[in-house]
């Protein structure tokens, strides 16, 4: 059953959390994510996986954020998206995060201009209009534990093709804990 109060060092990030009287900033999102010492044991009620798709578990929700604990297993992946109108930070808590980013092109699609793979207790922090795609690339039975903040609450974003140029939107799931199930 998952606890109705959290780490002490989840609580710390939760405090700084609970004050924003408006959106996070991308700096403060990255700041507040590499002071912290969070680490797997924080969020394992949260921890669960599913063999089709990555699974996003909210752990904490405020007027201001939400955040989740992403669980991938080997080659899962986010779709290339953006933020819409929010700000993301997050921080690898176990295995090795691959992040591509994209630019729109001339010709109207999209293109993956950087790709890099991002280590345990590595930050990382965008907003808005930058597209990415998150991944596990790791050996088949190597799973990744992301701690994901979006302020304010991220509940629609911008997908994109490699293939052609319409842009789609998507609501992400957020699978809620409230009876200790993990649905």
């Amino acid at each position: 059953m998952v606890s109705s109060t959290y780490s002490p060092k989840l609580e710390q990030l939760f405090s700084r959390l609970d004050a924003l009287t408006r959106r996070a900033t991308v700096e403060e999102l990255r700041a507040w994510l590499t002071e912290s010492d969070i680490a797997v044991e924080d969020v394992a009620p949260y921890v669960r996986f599913d063999n089709e798709r990555y699974l996003r578990h909210l752990i904490k929700e405020g007027e201001h954020y939400h955040a989740l604990a992403l669980c991938w297993q080997s080659a899962q992946r986010s779709p290339i998206h953006n933020h819409a109108k929010s700000t993301c930070g997050f921080k690898v808590l176990e295995g090795v995060c691959t992040e591509t980013a994209f630019e729109h092109t001339p010709a109207g699609v999209i293109k993956a201009v950087a790709s890099r793979d991002i280590a345990i207790d590595a930050v990382v922090a965008s907003q808005d209009d930058e597209m990415h795609q998150v991944s596990n690339l790791q050996a088949k039975g190597q799973n990744l534990i992301t701690l994901h903040i979006y302020s304010p609450p991220l509940l629609k974003m911008d997908v994109f093709s490699l293939t052609d140029a319409h842009v789609g939107e998507f609501r992400p799931m957020v699978l809620q804990h409230t009876d200790g199930s993990g649905i």
